[in-house]
């Protein structure tokens, strides 16, 4: 079950609706990922794009890209391992990554 305020409805209907645009525009993804069209790349760019700009419309090309290369991967040691998320995330106060729960207490 997933928690309500743990998901956005609103933005995966928005990848849902640039999926079948672009699938009108371009065609089926599988027809130019991986070997014509790098989408971890078109990925970066457009996280560039929306840290320039703020527009969330970006932030949707990332999830689909991401998903495309999920789909059809182009990394030579592409493997589905899922992991608990030990890698830590990044706080606004800076340092290093460490894994801590969202009021700052440091996990394990």
């Amino acid at each position: 079950m997933i928690i309500p305020s743990e998901d956005s409805p609103k933005f995966h209907e928005r990848m849902r609706q640039a999926m079948a645009l672009s699938f009108h525009k371009y065609g089926p993804v599988k027809t130019a990922y991986p070997h014509k069209v790098n989408a971890i790349a078109s990925l970066e760019k457009r996280l560039q794009l929306y840290k320039e700009t703020g527009n969330a419309d970006y932030l949707v090309d990332v999830a689909n890209f991401a998903m495309i290369e999920f789909m059809l991967p182009a990394h030579e040691q592409f493997h589905d391992k899922p992991t608990d998320g030990g890698e830590g995330r990044t706080w606004r106060s800076g340092g290093p990554s460490t894994q801590r729960s969202n009021d700052g207490q440091r996990l394990r």
